[in-house]
């Protein structure tokens, strides 16, 4: 038998108090202002600032773009046609003549002139994929007709990838940062404050599980728990895979051995009792009270590497990266690894497991074993 939940009886309206002067009763059918103010608000905070900040640039863009392209200020919803004009404007196609764009010159120097584009040419196929995506929210969000879900345009997408790939023009995931590199950056980190911060910033984000740099910036003591000198568990409450900070036993990650006494001699010489973990440093030598942004993790990243001498395409994720290749490279369990992670594919984790196993496979080297009769 089917349960069922009743419909209230009749409220008596004689009883229910009156709407207030000047409150005009809404209409079932449409949304008030006031909600829809509400409801953008609510999107707008629960989005990272990262993610805020790449969408707002790009729809900066596809305005200036569709400004000098068609005259006239962009208005939603686009038709199919504009987005594939996009797409033909900033992906490379062959002709005669090589690999070109249809964005004609003086328009591609006008969008970095007004600082809409950071240098001249073609846009790398990752951010011309983030870009339509990022107009496809836009319909979706206002509920409207979507030109970037037609036929055509998925179409000419898919084109553009398989071209590139052809080319061996896709870009190519960041280089790993494993123990062996991880240790010269570390040796770059003297004594003192930023060398301290540095120090128990790279740990922290590398020892912790890989942790992305939006984690490391948004780390705070108040989810710091001491379990003994130089040992601690971090909650991570808000992460890629937990958006909605639901309590979950693995948002645990231990920070303990060089990691946690790191970590405790940079809260000790900072004084840092409460707030952000890591934290800009002055010139006069004063720490500040506000968090590092996650561009500046990128940025402490990159320097190391500099002061390293390590050469390669680092960055912040390669801390990530590095901590996985790692774990595959001492035959760590993959169930243990995704914990640390937050990793929910294992195919993702098992794509850097496996990043080296060719260089062990014993079937490529036939011809070094001696032959025995």
């Amino acid at each position: 038998m089917k349960s069922y939940i009743p419909l209230p009886a009749p409220l008596d309206t004689d009883l229910l108090p009156a709407a207030p002067p000047g409150a005009a009763p809404l209409q079932p059918e449409l949304l008030s202002a006031s909600a829809e103010d509400a409801l953008r608000a609510l999107r707008l905070e629960a989005a990272s600032e990262n993610t805020t900040s790449s969408y707002q640039s790009a729809l900066r863009y596809w305005a200036a773009w569709y400004w000098l392209r068609y005259g006239q200020p962009i208005a939603l919803p686009l038709p199919a046609n504009v987005v594939l004009q996009f797409v033909t404007d900033h992906g490379e196609h062959l002709t005669a003549q090589g690999a070109q764009s249809g964005l004609p010159a003086e328009m591609d120097a006008q969008l970095v002139q007004q600082g809409f584009k950071g240098k001249l040419g073609t846009l790398a196929h990752s951010t011309l994929v983030h870009r339509i995506a990022v107009l496809s929210k836009a319909h979706s969000h206002q509920a409207l007709p979507n030109p970037c879900h037609s036929t055509e345009v998925r179409e000419a997408m898919s084109h553009l990838r398989k071209a590139y790939a052809r080319r061996g023009k896709l870009e190519q995931k960041k280089a790993a940062l494993t123990r062996p590199l991880l240790e010269q950056l570390l040796a770059t980190c003297d004594d003192s404050l930023k060398g301290q911060r540095d120090r128990a910033l790279l740990l922290f984000a590398w020892a912790s599980g890989g942790r992305r740099r939006s984690e490391v910036a948004d780390a705070r003591m108040e989810w710091l728990q001491t379990m003994g000198p130089g040992q601690y568990l971090y909650d991570l409450r808000l992460s890629k895979t937990n958006q909605s900070g639901s309590a979950r036993p693995e948002n645990f990650k231990p920070v303990v051995g060089v990691a946690g006494a790191a970590l405790a001699q940079w809260l000790d010489a900072a004084g840092i009792s409460e707030g952000a973990l890591f934290r800009r440093i002055f010139k006069n030598g004063k720490v500040g009270d506000a968090a590092l942004s996650a561009l500046s993790v990128n940025n402490i990243v990159k320097e190391r590497c500099a002061l390293a001498g390590v050469e390669g395409d680092f960055s912040a994720h390669s801390l990530r990266s590095g901590f996985v290749t790692e774990a595959g490279r001492q035959n760590m369990a993959l169930a243990d690894t995704m914990a640390m992670t937050g990793h929910q594919s294992a195919a993702t984790v098992l794509g850097y497991f496996r990043a080296e196993a060719p260089l062990a496979n014993k079937a490529a080297r036939l011809l070094d074993d001696p032959q025995t009769d």
